[in-house]
């Protein structure tokens, strides 16, 4: 199989005016993809370390560091644009955008779209005079087709989309729409990006078609199913797990969280804060969605932290469950956090992973939660931590889903552990990692409903063992490779249901999870109506 590039997307919450009644406007609000089904044209991370495909006009453009690789136009003294691409008429730019410094008034960092040269396109750009910018230029001239109020602060990320289809013209910041016009100037065209005298850092480029008002829609439709809402004061702190989070292993015999110790509800990021911090068992009850400070907050051992009904998540930060990182550790300390529950959470914007298991921590359980437009990884469980079962999650909206294991080097710290199950999970139009596995065996993939992962579903490779079985793939490529873009993988794939989907590339032999676990195999071709029904948040009683 080829090498790919891992696309990395996600966007930073951003304060933008709709109205004169200043409704601030967030990253929830709408999905990250259109409505309508959209296929990838063109991507474009960066981290080849070249800019190959863009072709520029002024400006000081090059591939640089700004926490991962970006395209840098560093000047100030021009009015710099680069595009890329086909001539694609119905069309969905989007970029993450990091305005640095502007020089003058009224200067903008943009995406383009339908742009038929350097000189003649559509723009969606974020301006220094405190304002979304839609407009086009033509012939050498602009023209302001739409505009709405933003808070524009320099070195803030945002993410920038500008639909084209047909006539109509829609732009979106941080998926929230901002400003649309209609025009039929540029029947089609390239994407691009523009740095109006403003340095600025570009990533993330991804590029789809649209199909606009009454085209085709997605062939999933969830299941609706009713949802409790708990009374006040109440949550569901019962409910254990199967596979390895259930396993008596490393001095611990299965995940029980808080059980035993106090309950206590939560609705503040200090309040949140503060009591997955502290010490001995405890039961933490989310109430609302909690906006923490950017960061990984740290959750200590023995701790359930569960959303109160469908509408409990956390927002601007992640979770971190794991002592700080240690690459001289090889081994687990006496003092590695265990005994982790996360369910019925919703997680959005978080600055970096959403959540995140590091150093040999263990007997975690992630339930039933929804993880959504990240900045790094939605999931990632890395450095030697083991006995982690991840059920009834749904994914979506994100690039960069679930990683396993550090990197190809850290066998020190992953090899032999990292002994983690996904079950009943929605990888729902999540391009990879889903998950990407190094080291880690068996890690027993089952039940899982895959749909639209464009680049892989389960990647496993630097000499890790992967177990598919019983999984439904919908619309992917490749379900599994175990040489998909570094050392190879051994995987084993069985009984799987493969719908308008290519094979899965697997060799080699494999540890059995019914060494350590017993489970039941439901039979995949029931798994894409029972998971689309039951994953995520409000499907837990109260």
């Amino acid at each position: 199989m080829r090498r790919r590039k891992e696309p990395r997307t996600g966007s930073l919450l951003a304060a933008i005016m709709m109205t004169v009644m200043a409704a601030v406007l967030g990253a929830l609000a709408l999905p990250a993809l259109p409505s309508a089904f959209a296929a990838t044209l063109f991507t474009d991370d960066f981290e080849d370390g070249d800019s190959a495909g863009w072709s520029k006009s002024g400006g000081s453009w090059s591939v640089t560091a700004d926490g991962s690789r970006v395209y840098r136009q560093s000047g100030t003294g021009a009015d710099a644009r680069a595009i890329a691409g086909a001539g694609w008429s119905n069309q969905a730019v989007q970029a993450r955008v990091r305005p640095i410094a502007f020089n003058g008034a009224g200067r903008y960092a943009a995406v383009l779209a339908r742009a038929q040269s350097t000189g003649n396109y559509y723009y969606l750009g974020l301006s220094n005079a405190g304002s979304v910018v839609l407009g086009k230029r033509a012939g050498g001239g602009t023209t302001t087709l739409d505009t709405a109020p933003a808070t524009v602060t320099a070195g803030t990320w945002y993410t920038l989309r500008l639909e084209a289809f047909g006539s109509t013209l829609r732009g979106f910041v941080n998926n929230v729409e901002v400003v649309s016009a209609t025009d039929s100037t540029f029947a089609s065209g390239k994407a691009g990006l523009s740095a109006h005298y403003t340095s600025a850092s570009f990533d993330d480029v991804r590029v789809t078609d649209v199909a606009g008002p009454g085209g085709p829609t997605p062939t999933v439709t969830p299941t609706v199913t009713p949802t409790i809402t708990p009374p006040p004061g109440s949550c569901d702190t019962s409910g254990s797990p199967i596979g390895f989070a259930s396993v008596n292993a490393w001095g611990q015999n299965g995940t029980t969280g808080g059980a035993g110790g106090p309950t206590v509800e939560v609705d503040t990021a200090s309040e949140l804060i503060s009591a997955i911090g502290q010490s001995g068992p405890l039961n933490v009850c989310v109430r609302g969605t909690i906006t923490v400070p950017a960061g990984m907050h740290n959750v200590t051992s023995d701790k359930t932290i569960v959303g109160i009904g469908a509408d409990a998540g956390i927002s601007g930060g992640g979770l971190n469950v794991g002592l700080p990182l240690d690459s001289s550790a090889t081994s687990p300390p006496a003092n590695a956090v265990n005994n982790v529950i996360i369910r019925n959470l919703s997680f959005r914007n978080a600055s970096d992973d959403s959540i995140n298991v590091q150093m040999f921590s263990h007997h975690v359980w992630i339930d039933h939660n929804d993880l959504a437009d990240g900045y790094d990884g939605l999931l990632d469980i890395k450095r030697g931590s083991s006995y982690i079962t991840v059920s009834w999650n749904h994914a979506h909206d994100h690039s960069k889903n679930m990683l396993l294991g550090h990197d190809d080097s850290n066998g020190a710290q992953d090899a032999g552990r990292l002994k983690v199950t996904y079950h009943h999970n929605w990888f729902d139009a999540t391009p990879q990692r889903n998950p990407r596995v190094r080291f880690g065996e068996p890690v027993h993939i089952f039940n899982n409903y895959y749909y639209y992962n464009t680049d892989v579903g389960v990647a496993c490779q630097a000499d890790a063992g992967c177990l598919i079985e019983g999984n439904y793939f919908e619309r992917v490529e490749y379900p599994a490779s175990n040489s998909y873009a570094g050392p190879s993988g051994r995987c084993v794939a069985r009984n799987n249901v493969l719908v308008d989907s290519g094979e899965p590339e697997c060799g080699g032999s494999v540890q059995e999870a019914s060494s350590y676990y017993g489970y039941t195999l439901e039979n995949p071709n029931s798994v894409k109506a029972s998971v689309t029904a039951g994953a995520g948040v409000g499907k837990i009683g109260g």
